[in-house]
């Protein structure tokens, strides 16, 4: 096969793929793959430019033995690091130097590793989560069967903490179920109409309660608009007892929570009639640097504050999913000493939004 026979065959995969020849250079390579290891790698002897010990291996052992091997190289973008699965395969080369030609294909898996990582990430996670309560609870039972047994005043103490962890241990599993759930339903949009007002309304009343306790006061600007939409009623509202209560919770030495509603006949960022709901506390405000990760699962900006007022670490997880099964976004704004305000645009029918 000539060289232009193969150079276009190689062209027209769309994978990063070399060919290296029994002299270990490589003789032909498609832009890809001139793109990922260098634009003057064609000639250039394979161990220069690729560099990586076990692909080396692999593509030394291939042309060896012509035995199918694969192998990982990384690469760094700039932006990110990049890890590709590679596949080298020997073919026999025609004509008067015969030998044997490795063919390189690189695949892009850092999506898989990526998810890879989650799930462990995740799992880690839960099991800390899950295990300072347990330590906790078995640590009060061995000192109420000993030490504590026949003293009333430390054994309500202990019951009373006791029972505080039991809650923190069904609040997060509270929390991990619903987030499956509103995972599983990501993408499947709903089909019932709801007015968002309404359930705005309907959530404040609902949390009334513990901002009187707070000493926090919610303000409402929602409009006339009913702003209706298509929409999950429940898990909406979830979004803004999410909002709401971390307002309270951790803006509450501003004294007020502030929900804004205005609609439009066309949302930018939507496009199509949209509304934005915004969640301002006047409280400390959230340091910027923590701003891009917020959404993250068990991601705390306040990891101490946050467990001493219950929180779980997956509600914005929660808010960030239920958000994008609805087809919205989520837009988060603080600064130091300035408070927090937490943006939600959803998608209203087309003959709602009209001011």
């Amino acid at each position: 096969m000539s060289s232009e026979a193969i150079d276009a065959m190689l062209a027209s995969i769309p994978l990063p793929v070399l060919a290296i020849d029994s002299s270990e250079r490589i003789m032909a390579a498609n832009i890809d793959a001139l793109t990922l290891i260098g634009g003057q790698a064609v000639g250039m002897n394979y161990v220069t430019m690729l560099r990586q010990p076990a692909l080396l291996d692999a593509i030394e052992l291939t042309l060896q033995d012509g035995t199918a091997r694969t192998a990982r190289y990384l690469s760094n973008d700039g932006a990110q690091d990049t890890t590709y699965k590679v596949s080298c395969r020997a073919v026999p080369r025609v004509g008067r130097n015969g030998g044997a030609v490795a063919v390189l294909v690189f695949e892009d898996i850092t999506h898989v590793e990526q998810a890879g990582q989650m799930r462990r990430d995740f799992v880690a996670n839960v099991s800390h989560e899950l295990r300072t309560p347990l330590t906790a609870l078995m640590g009060f039972i061995e000192t109420l069967r000993g030490p504590a047994r026949n003293d009333p005043a430390a054994s309500e103490r202990f019951l009373d903490i006791m029972q505080g962890e039991a809650e923190r241990m069904n609040r997060l599993v509270g929390d991990l179920m619903s987030l499956n759930r509103v995972e599983s339903d990501e993408r499947v949009r709903p089909t019932t109409v709801v007015s968002l007002v309404d359930v705005i309304e309907s959530t404040v009343r609902t949390l009334l309660p513990l901002a009187d306790e707070a000493g926090v006061a919610i303000e409402l600007a929602l409009g006339d608009d009913p702003a209706r939409m298509h929409g999950d009623a429940d898990q909406l509202k979830q979004v803004f007892t999410n909002l709401i209560e971390n307002a309270i919770k951790y803006g509450g030495s501003g004294k007020r929570v502030t929900l804004t509603l205005t609609t439009s006949a066309r949302e930018p960022a939507l496009r199509s009639p949209g509304a934005r709901v915004r969640v301002k506390d006047y409280g400390p405000g959230i340091d910027s640097v923590h701003l891009p990760r917020l959404t993250e699962r068990f991601y705390r900006s306040d990891d101490h504050r946050s467990r001493a007022l219950g929180g779980t670490g997956l509600g914005l997880a929660i808010v960030k999913h239920i958000i994008n099964r609805h087809r919205g976004r989520l837009r988060v704004e603080s600064e130091l000493g300035q408070g927090a305000t937490f943006t939600v645009l959803l998608p209203l029918l087309a003959q709602d939004g009209l001011i």
